[in-house]
């Protein structure tokens, strides 16, 4: 088996002496290729805290976390953006598009920074364009697109680069319900055609039962983990919500 992602003792913490806060204490798990995961906890469990380090975007106080076998505690800061850029896709709960372009051209930016040659360019947004649903909003631009739209253009962004790991940050938090329903439909599609390895942070159990595996988060630890195996989205959302009840109710978003 592949392992793409390999979180080792990782630990986070904030503040200074006689006042520190663990965010994350000594959490390791591993996540193989092809594998969609969600991760849950309450708000300031550190599950923000925890993909904010395996994106970069934050840096571990100790610990060890390797995607695609590299290293990204030890590098430097100018290696870290080109490691984010060429290895890592992002869908944020806000879309993060630029309203001065079209959907086409807020995906073939992705592409145009690696340098992708521009013969490759139109045939890659067509094929990942289709997959997400979206080929009839190609040429709108933000403004003129539902915010389900929006979020596919940005998953569409986000994949095209054929990234080792796509992290997902609340991706259905801003979305009404049918809107949700149709970015996770298209998230399975991404995992089961071109097995796009997917690591989702959401407190949203309907979000979560679309996931292979769920990993739960309670005061900056691991507290439980649920693989789905072969049941159906229905039975795998009653257990997630067994565990919820474990966690102490309905998980607020943080």
């Amino acid at each position: 088996m592949n392992t793409i992602l390999k979180v080792q003792n990782l630990q986070k913490y904030y503040g200074g002496k006689g006042n520190i806060t663990k965010a994350i204490d000594n959490i390791s798990f591993d996540v193989i290729k092809g594998e969609y995961i969600g991760i849950m906890g309450a708000s300031g469990s550190g599950k923000t805290t925890l993909l904010n380090c395996i994106s970069t975007i934050d840096s571990a106080t100790a610990g060890r976390i390797l995607i695609g076998g590299q290293d990204i505690t030890e590098m430097k800061s100018s290696q870290l953006s080109r490691f984010r850029r060429e290895k890592l896709g992002f869908i944020f709960q806000d879309f993060n598009l630029l309203d001065t372009l079209t959907a086409y051209e807020n995906i073939a930016l992705a592409l145009t920074i690696l340098k992708t040659p521009a013969n490759q360019i139109d045939g890659s947004i067509k094929k990942v364009a289709q997959l997400l649903s979206i080929t009839d909003v190609l040429n709108k631009y933000p403004y003129q697109m539902s915010g389900g739209q929006k979020q596919r253009v940005a998953a569409a962004r986000a994949i095209i680069t054929n990234p080792a790991l796509v992290l997902a940050d609340e991706p259905t938090g801003a979305l009404d319900s049918k809107s949700a329903r149709m970015l996770l439909e298209s998230f399975t599609r991404l995992n089961s055609e071109i097995e796009a390895t997917i690591l989702m942070v959401t407190h949203d159990a309907f979000s979560a039962s679309y996931c292979k595996r769920i990993i739960f988060i309670k005061d900056g630890k691991l507290f439980n983990e649920l693989i789905r195996g072969n049941e159906t989205r229905r039975e795998f959302f009653n257990r997630i919500m067994e565990v919820i009840s474990l966690l102490g109710g309905e998980l607020d978003v943080g």
